[in-house]
């Protein structure tokens, strides 16, 4: 079946590099150090990264950061609540913009 999403695409995210080899190279270096321990751990940044991941809809990023929480020691459970949390902002975000709706509606009511 085609589809515009294949997993084994995944593995050639490095080819973004070429044609733009200092801009990869910086990208490269920033997200290295994000994802490194500092105030949170790695095992938190994945997790913050999976939930991310469900916001954006990126099904490249929900491999990628299940399998990172995964190697980083979090389990279902934990990821499973990560993606409950993003699904809570995401929706929490829809809904309060129902209000901008709403000034609208009113102004246009008047």
């Amino acid at each position: 079946m085609d589809a515009y999403y294949h997993p084994h695409d995944l593995k050639k995210f490095a080819d973004m590099g070429k044609g733009g080899k200092e801009l990869w190279e910086k990208f490269s270096s920033y997200y290295q150090a994000v994802f490194a321990d500092g105030a949170l751990t790695e095992r938190e940044k994945a997790l913050i990264a999976l939930g991310v991941a469900h916001a954006v809809q990126c099904p490249y990023c929900i491999d990628a950061y299940t399998q990172a929480c995964l190697e980083k020691g979090s389990n279902v459970e934990e990821m499973t609540e990560a993606v409950h949390v993003a699904c809570a902002i995401r929706g929490g975000a829809s809904l309060v913009h129902g209000v901008q709706m709403r000034n609208v509606a009113e102004k246009l009511s008047m």
